[in-house]
């Protein structure tokens, strides 16, 4: 027998079987490494290994404060459920966070339970848990040692000194007036943002629960939350859906200027000419057997004006149902959606967390997570949509849009959660800036619309002493528009409560708002009553002891409503 050829065959075989060797060792600790290490059937039932569950990345606010680790905990402490955590457990440390952050629980604890993570944790978590880039790589290496992988860090928009400013007022009672038009509800959202970058400063959404509960490990816990009727697991400011009311003719006002169809200054009558539009109605708008009659109830100017006609403003600094119906019919539906579409309604508007879809025509899937294709739209529809009744179902995010483009001269930013994604030593993995997604409305429209909103809290819906946020209340020059939504026509739900706003703002002027907000109640009844007191004590808190330098308006005009004839002697 030739001894080369045996050599060469025994070395043959030494290369089949290191070969097949390191195929297994490459398969089972890094091609099925996860399955295995998440397997309950394996996993459940031996001790937690280093490298079952990841060192997940921190979370920290835009100014560095922390808001989520991770943490050693022990294992075999004879609690099944902490047992079923390995390693290491997620902390947050910021109750007002809850909505935006959501939650995280081991991928163990993940095999027997669908509601392993939400929020950011979810949307994220190819970061948090390092599976991404470099550090994807560097885990994998570390999974081989059986070493934890270690997760990349992330710095979102949020100031947590605003978001817990909002979390502590959100909840405080409108003033009690005896009267049934505000109504006691911890359900509902508030939006802080910079307009003029898009940054999200607070997002807070309630009710609210407890992230640290359900990381533990605490079963019952999460299932009381899953089965509560409130829904606290919700992020209602941008996955819930509600009639916008009043606060819609925002962009009704928009629509009109913008394409020309109307200025600030456009009559409205009281003569019952056909040839006029009228203020206070009965006025008969559609075509053929799709009519509707409007007025005169909801006109909300009746028994304090004297003088016509009225001017659009004065519209909408009273928030006239009738003058916008018409406003809306005679703009047309094919311009008002046409802005609508601007701004995002029924479509997906760009954002770092899934944001639910906002519709404006009857729809079969409302507040759906994708659009859906619009159907047509009447006049008569158009003519109640343009006063936020109809069939507008809208998120506060999409409301916040309106907002931010009028406080930012037209110009709408994409708006933003995350700045940016670290790894573990500091080296930026992504940044996010300012970016324009539109320039929907023109900066003369923009500023129409900014003293139209002034209007509204100096001498409109927003400044009666119940709503306390015109001056002397607040000293801050708030502008703004109320909502009310009806629920259902027998009026026996509590109305949805809006008010959207923005400050400080001197009237006609070329300053711009420092901030947003956008407040909603669940019926929370009187839109301006309901929300006013709380937007008060925010803006106060946080321009007094966050935003401190944005200097605070010299005192209005006292005269400035009768002065511009937007209230009548």
């Amino acid at each position: 027998m030739n001894i080369t050829t045996s050599i060469r065959r025994l070395s043959i075989l030494f290369i089949v079987l290191f070969i097949a060797a390191s195929a297994g060792l490459v398969y089972w600790q890094v091609v099925v490494a996860q399955q295995v290490s998440t397997n309950p059937s394996m996993t459940l039932s031996r001790h937690c290994l280093p490298d079952s569950t990841p060192k997940r990345g921190n979370i920290y606010d835009r100014n560095g404060v922390l808001l989520a680790y991770s943490e050693p905990i022990p294992v075999n402490t004879n609690n099944p459920n902490v047992d079923k955590l390995c390693v290491y457990q997620r902390v947050y440390t910021h109750p007002s966070m809850a909505s935006v952050l959501g939650y995280y629980v081991s991928p163990v604890f993940c095999a027997i339970s669908p509601y392993c993570e939400a929020g950011i944790e979810k949307q994220y978590d190819d970061y948090l848990s390092g599976r991404v880039g470099f550090t994807g790589l560097n885990n994998t290496y570390n999974q081989l040692l059986h070493q934890p992988p270690v997760g990349d860090n992330i710095y979102l928009t949020i100031d947590v000194r605003i978001q817990d400013i909002v979390y502590k007022d959100f909840s405080e009672e409108a003033p009690s007036v005896g009267l049934n038009d505000v109504f006691k509800t911890d359900r509902g959202s508030v939006i802080v943002t910079d307009p003029h970058t898009g940054q999200i400063l607070a997002m807070v959404s309630s009710p609210f629960y407890d992230p640290n509960r359900i990381a533990s490990g605490d079963l019952d816990y999460l299932q009381s939350l899953l089965s509560n009727p409130e829904q606290p697991l919700l992020n209602r400011a941008i996955n819930d859906c509600y009639a916008p009311g009043s606060s819609y003719k925002t962009l009704t006002l928009m629509a009109a200027l913008d394409s020309g169809k109307f200025t600030l200054d456009s009559p409205f009558y009281n003569d019952h000419d056909p040839a006029h539009m009228q203020a206070i109605g009965p006025v008969r708008l559609g075509a053929g057997d799709t009519t509707e009659t409007f007025g005169p109830t909801g006109n909300n100017i009746t028994g304090y004006t004297f003088n016509f006609p009225v001017n659009l403003i004065y519209g909408y600094t009273h928030s006239d149902n009738i003058i916008f119906a018409q406003v809306g019919a005679n703009t047309g539906p094919a311009t008002w959606l046409d802005y609508n579409h601007a701004f995002f309604v029924n479509k997906q508007i760009p954002f770092d967390l899934p944001v639910s879809v906002s519709t404006v025509t009857p729809q079969q899937k409302l507040c759906a997570s994708t659009p859906s294709p619009e159907t047509p739209l009447s006049v008569v529809q158009l003519a109640e949509n343009s006063y936020g009744q109809g069939v507008d179902f809208v998120t506060p995010l999409q409301m916040s849009l309106f907002d931010d483009a009028a406080a930012n001269n037209g110009q709408l930013m994409r708006p933003t959660l995350i700045d940016k994604i670290e790894d573990s030593s500091k080296s930026v993995l992504k940044s996010f800036t300012a970016t324009v997604l539109d320039n929907p409305i023109s900066q003369t429209t923009a500023a129409e619309v900014r003293d139209s909103m002034y209007g509204v809290v100096s001498c409109g819906s927003g400044s009666l002493t119940r709503v306390q946020l015109s001056y002397p209340y607040s000293r801050w020059s708030v502008i703004g528009k109320t909502g009310t939504a009806q629920v259902n026509s027998t009026g026996l739900t509590p109305a949805q409560s809006w008010f959207i706003t923005a400050a400080p703002y001197v009237y006609q002027s070329n300053s711009l708002p420092a901030i947003t907000i956008t407040a909603m109640k669940e019926n929370g009844g009187e839109g301006a009553y309901a929300n006013g007191p709380m937007l008060r004590d925010i803006y106060q808190s946080i321009f007094t002891q966050v935003l401190t330098n944005v200097q605070q308006p010299p005192p209005p005009d006292p005269n400035f409503c009768f002065n511009t004839n937007l209230l009548q002697r």
